[in-house]
């Protein structure tokens, strides 16, 4: 009943892997792994940035857009012509906190107002007290962090840093960045509003 020629081929394809199994091969080595060395490399060669923190509130938030901030600084010398300013050098944020002056804010939709330094943007003060505001590029890049100042033109209660976002239409509405919206006044204020 059992095939002789099957048990035979069956037989010796198994001898033929066992000799396989065992034999040395070809002595063929691989090669060292240079993955360490390729990065090492491509990371030289990409100019060091300066990346706020992690974007984990929006899809691909956080890039630098078509023209992002300039340091201001001439490249040949990297010092400044003369007459001219240094892009930040009227950051609000660089006022001391001993001289700060401070604002009263309401955060409409939270139903709580905070005093607010003048040298602390909208959005740090609210995360400061806890709150979960919208941001992605803090920046002012971008519109994820926008808010209504409800008393009238932003420009009014608030001084941008770098705004690049929002034009006079919006400002004179009442919308404000508040990752770069510092007060200037008191004011009310409704997060989470895009123009």
């Amino acid at each position: 009943m059992v095939d002789t020629l099957g048990l035979g081929v069956g037989i010796t394809l198994t001898l033929i892997m066992i000799v396989f199994h065992f034999s040395k091969g070809t002595g063929w080595q691989p090669r060292e792994d240079i993955s360490d060395e390729v990065l090492e490399h491509r990371a030289a060669t990409v100019p060091e940035t300066a990346f706020p923190e992690p974007m984990n509130r929006s899809i691909g938030g956080g890039a630098a857009g078509v023209g992002a901030a300039v340091t201001g600084e001439t490249e040949a010398e990297g010092e400044l012509e003369e007459g001219e300013e240094a892009v930040g050098g009227d950051d609000p944020s660089a006022i001391p906190d001993d001289e700060a002056e401070v604002y009263e804010v309401e955060f409409v939709k939270q139903g709580k107002t905070i005093d607010v330094k003048e040298n602390t943007t909208l959005l740090e003060a609210g995360e400061g007290e806890g709150w979960d505001l919208p941001y992605a590029c803090r920046e002012g890049q971008c519109i994820s962090c926008g808010g209504h100042i409800t008393n009238g033109h932003a420009e009014e209660y608030v001084e941008h840093h770098t705004n690049q976002m929002l034009g006079e239409a919006e400002l004179s509405d009442g919308y404000t960045l508040t990752c770069v919206a510092y007060p200037t006044a008191d004011l009310s204020l409704e997060t989470g509003e895009s123009p």
